[in-house]
Formats: structure tokens, sequence, C-alpha cells
């Protein structure tokens, strides 16, 4: 080939390459910049490093463990391959074409060695690299300090260890498996080489291919180790217990045993007759024997005949150990362990409504429940189009000196609500940029048939009760933002005023700096939207604020955290912050009960998995409305998996003394958790193991009715004096129902003030006592003529009656079950008006326009129906 040929081909080639690195670094080195620059600005750029470098650093040791085990395979079998060649085929004979590459593996060629290794090297270690994360947690995840009964191995082993080795087993395998099968048929064609010129393959490579069957058996002996604590994991005895049985622990397990002994003899006898050309006999027992054990051990004919003739006919004493541990093991996975059993003693006499206690449990009983307060938020709060309320939460707020049970939600942007000839490019990313302010409203009721008390309304947010915000713009929330580039050359709207609009710049901390004109490049080609290049609204001080839903920006950061369905807004003095829950969760607990999606609705998603069985609520999360900074606090430091993330980020994780106190403050206790662990507590509560073993006491969730629909109960926040005597605790509270009955079986309680923070209360009632349950009240209201011809009244006019969430509660030893009545029109804006409230104790039934003048009525027929009741 002529020079310039030769040049030509080059420049050409060159140019290829240099095409093939644009388009990776467009498609890779863009979205890798703007996720750098984006963890930069949340002071969060070391941790993406970190990220970075932990990925970077497990797949390069991984790959390079695999390829030196390939590598430095290949290079031992280039020794023996060729090395006793012919006296009469010289080193340089020519050679047909189909014979080269053998003879390369022959010459032992790094041109084949080195590409064939480190191809079978990435194959092999991918699936281990894209675990790189559970490797770290491996590397240094702490001792939980609970031993598992069969082995007496730490739980940590199995949370961290186990499913490493698992995985790490499945790979090994894999790869020795491929280099026997390729060796023999190197050193196969090798012999038969040999063999024409009377020649016999070196004894070093009948070692060679001795050593690798050894560590293909030894493979197998561990894979069976393994299984044997994987027994932990058995569903074998669902719906009764979780974990091994007498099945598995006198059966499976010798077998399991015995398949190793015979596994090791089979290597032993094998490598005696390769080398030695004896112990046929005995290999051909032994492998025999290890069939025989291993069928035995799958035979479920073996597994029923135990399982029907001796464990069935005496199942509660054999299976009593294998139970007990079940019991234990799942308390101890969802944190049930220390749940507090009391009895509650009910009263039939109600204190008078002017005892102060009584008034504050009365003042704060949520009359108003969420979908209807949703509602009136919408009509009369949201006030423009482009405004929405995606969420109200239930929280507590000092008014008056009081604590006081409140709804609020935030007043986000709605971008899809913008009038359709304001859907422009500048308004959506220049001018309309944030949400404004809050709706806070009294979860109780104040006056008779009114609609609401507010705390804090309108815009910019004007409150009677002393609430100042300093920043109560929202530019991170729960609704669906789009990018915004603030501050800007247009100005943002902040809110309206009269017949004018109040304009802002935004001063916060959070966006990536959009000043120059390669950043405009960069996110015009990140977002596919030339308008940011081109613009000339932008300058110095000009961010790009992306990311801007919390929940993607919390995952962004963190993926590896679950979330709680329901981040909450907390007002303070200085601004919003938003709330949100995290749990860690594994499905390698052993003997653990499995919490899958089929037994009731999951409230927290699983990544990667349909199942759970062990949960930890370690983590809250506080996100700035304003500035978009995040950070994380520890609430259960007991928690092994957060410790090791801890460990892995340092500095990540603050402990939760570091939280700041008005903050701290609204803390609560997370609903879905509580579900999650009152649905495993309604089986396991049964600790006695003959209460167990029948299912005798087993609880389930109650059914809340309406006029409209039947739906499960879910656990309610109530301000209650239920954990202290005289002391007012903000609480979960859930009633539950005897499983296949109406009547309520306990109440359950869950606090969330400190010191009391996730103390768990059982309060059951005996069993032979009748505790109606809310469908066997909603009977007992139906039936009740008065309430019954002021509905049908009510109905007929243009008038709509709606039954809003039944409250059951204790005030002073007496169950109380509160029904709010509240009315809308027909057929138009509906904004519900409470109209009416039902109290009843479980036998009389009354309904007032207040809950005080219910209660006070209800004291009132209670007392004369006793009286009349001595009279007789």
């Amino acid at each position: 080939m002529s020079r310039w040929k030769r040049r030509f081909l080059i420049l050409g080639l060159s140019i290829v390459v240099l095409a093939v690195f644009l388009l990776i670094a467009g498609f890779e080195g863009i979205p890798f910049l703007v996720d750098l620059w984006w963890f930069s600005a949340q002071d969060y750029e070391f941790y993406f490093w970190q990220r970075a470098l932990y990925q970077l650093v497990v797949f390069i040791q991984v790959s390079i463990v695999f390829f030196l085990i390939f590598f430095v395979n290949f290079w031992v079998a280039s020794h023996y391959l060729g090395s006793e060649r012919p006296a009469d085929i010289p080193a340089g004979a020519p050679r047909k074409k189909f014979k080269n590459l053998f003879y390369r593996f022959q010459t032992g060629s790094l041109w084949i060695y080195t590409p064939l290794s480190l191809v079978l090297s990435i194959i092999i270690a991918w699936p281990l690299f894209q675990q790189w994360e559970s490797f770290l947690l491996y590397l240094v995840a702490p001792d939980m300090g609970i031993q598992d009964p069969a082995y007496g191995k730490d739980i940590s082993y199995y949370l961290f260890s186990f499913p490493i080795y698992v995985l790490i087993l499945q790979r090994l395998l894999i790869s020795f498996l491929l280099l026997l099968a390729g060796l023999t048929l190197l050193y196969w064609i090798e012999n038969r080489l040999l063999s024409q010129h009377g020649k016999r393959l070196p004894t070093g490579a009948k070692w060679h291919l001795s050593i690798l069957i050894l560590i293909v058996f030894f493979i197998g002996i561990w894979e069976l180790f393994l299984q044997r604590n994987g027994l932990a994991y058995s569903e074998a005895h669902q719906p009764l217990f979780s974990g091994p049985g007498f099945v598995e622990m006198r059966v499976i397990l010798p077998f399991i045993w015995l398949s190793m002994f015979f596994l090791l003899g089979i290597a032993f006898f094998l490598l005696l007759f390769i080398h030695k050309r004896k112990g046929l006999k005995t290999l051909a027992v032994f492998s025999l024997l290890f069939i025989l054990s291993l069928g035995a051990r799958h035979f479920h004919f073996l597994h029923w005949a135990t399982q029907e003739y001796i464990v069935k006919p005496n199942e509660l004493s054999i299976q009593k150990p294998f139970i007990e541990n079940s019991i234990k093991a799942t308390l101890d996975a969802y944190k049930l362990s220390n749940v507090e059993v009391r009895k509650f003693e009910r009263k039939k006499a109600l204190k008078n409504i002017f005892n102060a206690k009584v008034q504050d449990l009365l003042h704060n009983v949520p009359v108003w429940d969420k979908e209807l307060v949703g509602q009136v938020y919408r009509q009369l709060q949201q006030l423009r189009t482009y405004y929405g309320f995606p969420a109200e939460n239930v929280d507590r707020y000092m008014i008056n000196g009081k604590k006081q049970q409140v709804f609020l939600g935030a007043r986000e942007l709605n971008y899809d609500k913008l009038p359709s000839g304001a859907q422009k490019w500048v308004n959506e990313h220049l001018l309309y940029t944030h949400g404004y302010g809050l709706a806070m409203s009294s979860a109780g009721q104040g006056q008779g048939e009114a609609s609401m008390d507010w705390f804090i309304r309108g815009i910019p947010p004007e409150s009677d009760e002393g609430f100042n915000i300093k920043q109560p713009g929202i530019y991170y929330g729960r609704g669906s933002y789009r990018y915004a580039i603030a501050p800007n050359e247009n100005r943002e709207f902040d809110y309206p005023k009269g017949n004018a609009n109040v304009m802002t710049d935004y001063q916060g901390k959070g966006g990536v700096s959009l000043s120059s004109l390669f950043e405009k490049y960069i996110f015009s080609v990140y977002f596919q939207d030339k308008d940011i290049f081109f613009t000339t609204q932008t300058y110095d001080k000009s961010k790009i604020l992306f990311r801007r839903n919390i929940i993607e920006r919390i995952e962004t950061l963190t993926p590896y955290l679950l979330l709680d369905a329901a981040p909450y807004l907390v007002a303070t003095t200085e601004g919003l912050y938003w709330i949100q829950d995290a749990y860690t969760a594994s499905t390698w607990y052993p003997n653990a009960d499995v919490l899958g999606l089929m037994r009731f609705e999951f409230p927290i998603p699983p990544k990667g998995s349909e199942k759970i069985n062990y949960i930890r609520n370690s983590v809250k999360i506080v996100v700035d409305a304003y500035h978009g900074t995040v950070n994380y606090y520890i609430f259960d430091s007991s928690d092994p998996i957060i410790q090791a993330y801890s460990r892995i980020y340092p500095g990540l994780f603050k402990p939760k003394e570091q939280m700041p106190e008005d903050i701290r403050a609204h803390i609560r206790y997370p609903k879905d958790l509580f579900e999650i662990q009152m649905g495993i507590y309604a089986k396991y509560h049964q600790t006695d193991l003959e209460i167990f073993y029948q299912q005798e006491d087993m609880w389930t969730f109650a059914q809340k009715y309406n006029r409209e629909s039947e739906t499960r109960l879910r656990p309610y926040y109530l301000t209650l004096d239920l954990i202290e005597e005289n002391r007012l605790d903000f609480l979960l509270f859930l009633p539950m129902i005897v499983k296949g009955q109406d009547n309520m079986r306990a109440m359950l309680v869950a606090g969330s003030d400190d010191p009391y923070y996730g103390k768990l209360i059982a309060y059951s009632f005996p069993k032979g006592e009748l505790v109606f349950g809310p469908a066997q009240i909603n009977a007992v209201i139906n039936e009740d003529p008065k309430v019954s011809a002021q509905f049908t009244l009510w109905n007929q006019d243009d008038s709509k009656v709606v039954l809003g969430d039944m409250i059951i509660m204790p005030v002073d030893q007496v169950i109380l079950y509160i029904q709010p009545v509240f009315l809308t029109v027909k057929d138009a804006v509906r904004i519900p008006k409470l109209e009416r409230i039902i109290i009843s104790d479980g036998n009389s039934v009354v309904m007032e326009p207040t809950l005080m003048e219910a209660y006070a009525k209800l004291k009132e027929r209670i007392e004369t129906e006793g009286a009349e009741g001595e009279s007789h």
C-alpha cells in the first residue's frame, strides 16, 4: 500500500474514532456532567465521587479476580500444550490455517489469552458489579447482636453475607466449569496429537485438571453448605409459621450433611483414579450414595410421609421449638418485640363536659377527615387555577398556648392548570416558577354548623394565631414540577395581589449555574430544549432548578432507601420544610414471616422484590421547600443496615439530635410502617404457643362505612393520653377486630412525641367482653329513628349527606364512636359543610350540631338510662 493511501486510511479511521467518542460523550458524558453539577449544588459532590469511585473499584476488583482466574489457568495450560513436541516436527514447520489457533494456545500467546480472559471476566463479573452496594454492605456491616436459633449465626450474616455468598458461588461455579470444559478440550486435542507420535500428555496437565476438578467439587460442597443455611427461609409451613420445621431440620438437613460427605469422597476417589487408576469401585459407591442422599433429600414422598405420620399426629409438641423461633424472629424483624400490652378496663360513666381533660380531648378530635379537607382546600384556598394542593397532612401546633391537632397543605404550582393561552416556554420556565404559602385549619370543630376554622389562609398567608413565615415560597414539593430558570431578566411571579402581581427574584441555594454559553448548551442538550440555549433572559446569577419533586430528588441522592408514600409539610418561622420518612428493608431475615403483596395492600413498594421480611424506619429526611437542601437524620441507630450505610458514606447521615428543634417537634410515627407492623402483629401477638397454634385470637383490620363505600380502616392520628395518664400525646391509633367477627378486640397505639416516639402499646379488651366495632356501630346509627329521619329529610332537598370517617377513641376509659355528618349541594360545586356530629357509646346514639353538645347529651342519656335501669 502506498504512503498516501496509508495516511488517508489512518485519517479516515481517526475521524470515525473521534465521531464515536463524541457520540458516546453526548449520550453518557452530558448526563454525568449534569449529575456532577447537581450533586455539587446540594453540597454532595464528595458523596457523588464516592459512589462513582465505589462502583469503579468494585467493578475493577471483581473483574481482576475473575480475569486472573481465567488468565492464570490459560497461562499454566500453555506450559503443557506443545511442551512435548515430537522431534521430527521442527518448531518452524508450516501449519495448516485451521491449526493456527490451537498453536497460539500451545505457545501461550497473549493475543489469545488476554482478550479472552478479559471478555470472560467481564461477562462473569457483571452481575456482581450490579450488586456493588451489597458488596460494600457486606464488607462494613456490623453485627446485629441477635443469633439465629438454628445455627447460632448473627443475623447480620443472613442480611449481608449470605446473599453475597450465593451470588459469588454462582459466578465461581460458572467460571470453573467453563475453565474445566475448555481446558479439558485443549488437553484432549493435545493428547491426540501427541499420541500420534507415541507421546503422552505431561503429568502437570493432569494435575492442573485435577486441581480444577477439586475446586469445582469444593464449590459444590460450599453450595450445599449454603443450602443448609437457606433452610432458614423455608415457607413450607405457611400459613402457620415461617422458617424450618421438623422435616427441614430432622430430615432434609441430615441428608445435606450426607451429600456434602459423599461429594467430598467422590472428589478424593476421582483424583485417586485419575492418577493411580485405583478406587474405581469405591468411587462408584460414593457416587451412588451421593445420588441417593440427594434424591432422598428432594423425595417428596419422604417429606410427606414424615409430615403425615410423624409430625401431624404430634404437631404442637414436635413443632413447638420451631414455632417459637418463628414468632420471636418475626417480632424482631418488624420491631415488635417491645410492644407493651395493657388491659383496657372500660367504664360506663362519662366525666363532666366541663372537665379540662375532656375538653382538651374533644377539642382535638379530627372530625374533618383528609378527603373532605382536600375538597375544602381546593375550593376555598386554591385562589388561582395555577395553584393546587396535591395532598394535605395532619400535624400538631401550639395554638393559643395549647397543642392543637391541625390539617395543613402546601399551595403548590400546577403547570397543567395554567390557562391554555399562557402555556408558553417563558411562562412555564421563567415566570411561573414556584408555589406560595400554605393553608392550615383545625382538625377539630370550633363552632357548630360551621365550615372550617382557619389558622393560616390566603395569599400572602394571613393568620390570627400569630403564625409568621419568613419565606413561604415553594420551589420544591410534591407536585409535578418542570425545570425553572431563576433568577432571570423577566423576573418571577411571586403571588397575586389585588389587580397586580408581586414579582420576585430567587435568592435560594438551590439550582445549578446557567450563566455561561457552555452551561446553557449542556442543559439544552440534556433537556432536549433549544430555548435554554437561545434565551437572552439569563444573567450571571441565573440558575436552573430541576428535580424539584422531593421524591425524585431524594431517590436521585439515595436510591437505596425505600420512601414512605406520604411526605408531609412542616411550617416554621423560617420557612416551609418537607419531612420524608425513609426505610431500610430486606428479604433475608431468617425464620421471619414474609410480608407479601397478597396479604393486604402494601403501602410501601419494595424495590426489586415483591416481598420483605425486615423493615426499619431508620431515616427521616428534611427537604427545604425554598432552597431544596436535603438532610438525612438517623432515627433508629439499632438498624445494622443504616449503620453500614453510615460507614460507607461518612457524614451523609446525621444523628437525630442535629435536626433543628422547630422541625423535630413535628416528626410523627409513619402511618404506612405502623400499618405494616400491625398487619403482622394481628397474628404474632399470640405469643402463647397453644393459642398461636390454634389461631384462636387472630385479629384483623376493621372496615369503615359510609353511605357510599366500605373500605379498610387505616390508622389515624389522635391526641390522647393513652401513653401516660394526664399527658396528651400525638399518636397513631388503630382499632382491630376479631378475625371473622365484627366486634373490637384491641386498640393499637404508636407514640410520636418525645420521649415516647416509637413506643408501641396494645390495649386489649377481655375476650369475653363485647366491644362494638365500626360495622356494628354503623348498624346502630342507621337503626336510630331520629338520625334516619333527619338523613331522609336532608337528602330530599338539594343537599346530599356525606358521612366522614368514623372515629373510635377512648375518653376517660369510655369507648366513644364519633361520626361527623357533612352536607354538600347536589350537582354543584361541592364545599362540604360540617352539619352534625353523631356520638355513641355503643348503646345510645345522639346527634347534635357540635361535639361538645353531643357529648353532654350522651352523658345525660347514659345517666338517665342508668337511673331507669336501677329503678326497675
